[in-house]
């Protein structure tokens, strides 16, 4: 099965995340939250591609946690109960965390039902959402979560992301990638804040990319044809409306 390349190099270590700062950095909330390994549940707000499945997944990995994955979108209370029978099958000392992402899908039953998971102990919940949590969840959630805001990711952080994939793809292919000044910048600088669209562009570019011998070249005019500007965010009636 093909597994896009944000997937196969997801940052494994916080220092790795690109962005976030103001929740990463150093001296970051968010850091030493997860950095003292008691984690409570979470809400994790901001546009797509910015680092929230990826910070989730590091969290479950530095507290020992199984992780389970859920998207709204398609799962129901059914997927959280098959859940906690599972963990009362296997020894789970840490307990479980689950990743519920685009919360909002969920309707207000499905998010009460939520209740009786968190508050048992048995898991603990991360749920992301693309839209204002205080608006699409419910209050009996949000009152048991600490909601953290991502942000799009600065053009320069993103050039780091695009640079390391670059790298690791030409280690794993073994060529030697000749890239055009201004390549890595101008990807990063049209992908509107979203790391995942500028990796989808770079493996793209990478795997079109002219071949001579052992070395690749990675030009700046075939990046311009692949890429879509999105400099903007927009929606018809949320957030990035009433923004604009």
């Amino acid at each position: 099965m093909y597994q896009p390349l944000a997937d196969k190099i997801r940052p494994k270590t916080l220092d790795d995340v690109v962005g976030q700062q103001h929740l990463l950095g150093k001296n970051g909330l968010l850091r030493r939250v997860i950095e003292s390994g008691s984690i409570p549940n979470l809400i994790f707000y901001g546009p797509s591609g910015v680092g929230k499945t990826t910070v989730a997944s590091i969290i479950a990995k530095q507290t020992d946690r199984k992780l389970y994955h859920l998207n709204a979108t398609t799962a129901g209370i059914a997927d959280i109960k098959a859940i906690i029978d599972e963990l009362d099958t296997f020894l789970t000392p840490n307990g479980a965390l689950v990743y519920l992402d685009e919360i909002q899908y969920f309707n207000k039953k499905q998010q009460q039902s939520l209740l009786e998971f968190i508050e048992t102990g048995k898991i603990t919940l991360i749920a992301s959402t693309t839209e204002n949590p205080y608006f699409y969840i419910y209050n009996a959630i949000l009152s048991r979560c600490t909601v953290f805001e991502f942000k799009q990711v600065p053009a320069a952080e993103v050039e780091k992301a695009v640079l390391r994939a670059v790298s690791i793809l030409s280690a794993r292919e073994n060529v030697t990638a000749d890239i055009e000044p201004g390549t890595a910048g101008y990807i990063a600088s049209v992908c509107g804040g979203d790391v995942r669209k500028a990796l989808n562009a770079v493996e793209l570019l990478f795997s079109a990319a002219p071949r001579e011998g052992d070395t690749i070249r990675l030009l700046r005019a075939d990046a311009e044809n692949i890429t879509q500007r999105s400099a903007m965010h927009y929606d018809r009636a949320g957030d990035d409306h009433y923004d604009v």
